[in-house]
């Protein structure tokens, strides 16, 4: 009895599901095959957890692969991340892929055995410039910016309780300084171009708040951003139902309505009046400035670089973002199509700064996919002095790539509002994993160092790494990205400084 009545309720659903589908008008497919035309639709939506797990190779997935995302689950977790029976990349004929050159013999290196091995900067930042607070950041790897709104309250909590475990950075994003990053972690404070945190009603920046920011919690530096490579020169939105009154107070907004950030700056209008302001923003906190962008057009960087030159004014450090970036939601032809990716782009801007001798008297960052140890090396070779990770970081606590991010349905928690699935997120255990996968890149990048025979990635040079082109040729780093002789190296003071430095034995 209890059957039939189970039985006949179903059969009613299906039977009102056809019958909606058949008179219904949006979708031609549900018309002519009803209730069975819904399986398109639900294959559609899981059709990227499917792809992962079921369709594609170890290798093939993006925008990172099964190998990539393995390597950095069972790294945040403290697991064997070493692969066996060899490597599934066609390492003979991948066009584009790199290969690291050992050496055969090697000088004083770090002790390896050290799980805490410190590996910080090789540059003092803001110390060439005289600023107050320079200081020399302790980790060549931090958390790049990502904002409270686009990510959980818990996973900004996750992610600066792992940077304070692991002696990281952890840069803010645009969206405003909030509770969920006073958790212990160094912050870099992101100023985007709606100034969120420190404005007036009207959107105007206001120098007093930022003071007011950054002398209440622990700020390191400040970054203004001009661009990143998700989605450059566009601006955001916010729509008014992720507008709550807690994003509110911190952003200075008004509750309930849509945040539409602009395209560019109002509170500079070009380079010169950029590094105007960035000086105003450095004489006001001591706190070292610099800026973060995306390549385009190269006029800006050739100004930046010339009005530096002079010597009387200039930015601290320069983060350049890859057009490969991915934590921001933006329209396809943005993310697949605009602005240029990591290596061509920061190359470009290297050279810039390198033509006029500047290259010592700034600090690099590069971010866009570089929280593997293959890309970082890389990076470093090219003239990188250190890396934030952004995805990388957020795949360490959980995310599984699901590419939910722009819908506030995002399955884990970590890049939505949702409150029932926020609530899946475990902050101190996932801020254990995040520490323990910071600390693991780190490492990676000495061990793969000492195998060039070099004691801190900074040290390696583009003479050291070859790209694949083609069938059986390569090429070096520095044919293949246009560098001179001694470009993307440090000098000779830093590079004794910082190799002392790390192999110093721990007092």
């Amino acid at each position: 009895m209890r059957a039939r009545i189970i039985g006949t309720a179903a059969a009613t659903a299906l039977a009102a599901v056809a019958a909606r589908d058949l008179v219904q008008k949006k979708h031609a497919l549900l018309r002519n095959f009803p209730v069975v035309g819904h399986a398109r639709y639900l294959l559609e939506r899981i059709g990227p957890e499917l792809r992962q797990y079921v369709v594609t190779s170890n290798e093939e997935e993006r925008p990172f692969s099964r190998d990539q995302r393995t390597w950095i689950y069972a790294s945040s977790k403290g697991e064997n991340n070493y692969f066996g029976f060899g490597t599934d990349v066609d390492v003979e004929h991948v066009q584009g892929h790199a290969y690291v050159k050992q050496r055969t013999f090697a000088g004083a290196l770090p002790d390896l055995t050290n799980p805490d091995a410190p590996l910080p900067s090789a540059k003092i930042l803001g110390g060439p410039r005289g600023r107050a607070k320079a200081f020399r950041p302790a980790s060549v790897v931090n958390i790049s910016a990502m904002s409270f709104g686009s990510l959980s309250g818990a996973a900004i909590t996750a992610l600066n309780q792992g940077a304070a475990m692991a002696g990281t950075m952890h840069n803010t994003g645009e969206g405003g300084l909030s509770s969920y990053h006073r958790n212990g972690g160094d912050l870099v404070l992101q100023i985007g171009t709606s100034y969120f945190g420190c404005r007036d009603a009207d959107g105007t920046f206001n120098l007093d708040k930022l003071k007011a920011v950054v002398a209440g919690a622990p700020v390191k530096a400040i970054e203004i951003k001009l661009s990143q490579g998700a989605k450059p020169g566009l601006g955001g939105m916010l729509p008014a139902a992720k507008v709550t009154p807690e994003i509110a107070e911190i952003r200075g907004i008004p509750a309930g309505e849509d945040c539409a950030s602009p395209s560019r700056h109002t509170a500079f209008h070009d380079v010169d009046s950029l590094l105007d302001f960035v000086e105003l923003l450095a004489a006001e906190t001591g706190l070292p400035v610099g800026i973060k962008s995306a390549v385009g057009e190269m006029s800006f960087w050739e100004e930046l670089a010339a009005l530096m030159a002079r010597g009387d004014r200039g930015v601290d450090f320069v983060t350049v973002d890859g057009g490969e970036g991915g934590t921001g939601a933006a329209p396809l032809i943005f993310s697949d199509s605009v602005s240029l990716p990591f290596r061509m782009g920061f190359s470009r801007v290297y050279g810039t700064f390198a033509e006029r001798g500047l290259t010592d008297d700034l600090t690099f960052i590069g971010s866009g996919k570089l929280g593997l140890p293959e890309n970082a090396a890389v990076a470093f070779a090219l003239g990188v002095d250190m890396i934030n990770v952004a995805r990388e970081a957020m795949l360490s606590i959980g995310c599984i790539q699901a590419q939910k991010c722009h819908t506030d349905k995002c399955p884990t928690g970590i890049a939505t509002q949702n409150p029932w699935l926020v609530r899946g997120v475990d902050a101190p255990s996932k801020a254990t994993r995040a520490a323990t996968y910071l600390r693991t890149l780190r490492k990676e990048l000495l061990k793969v160092s000492g195998a060039v025979g070099v004691a801190h990635p900074g040290l390696i040079t583009t003479a050291d790494i070859e790209i694949m082109n083609g069938d059986y040729d390569a090429r070096s780093l520095a044919s293949v990205y246009g560098y001179k002789e001694g470009w993307g190296e440090l000098g000779p003071e830093l590079a004794r400084e910082i190799a002392e430095l790390v192999t110093r034995p721990a007092q």
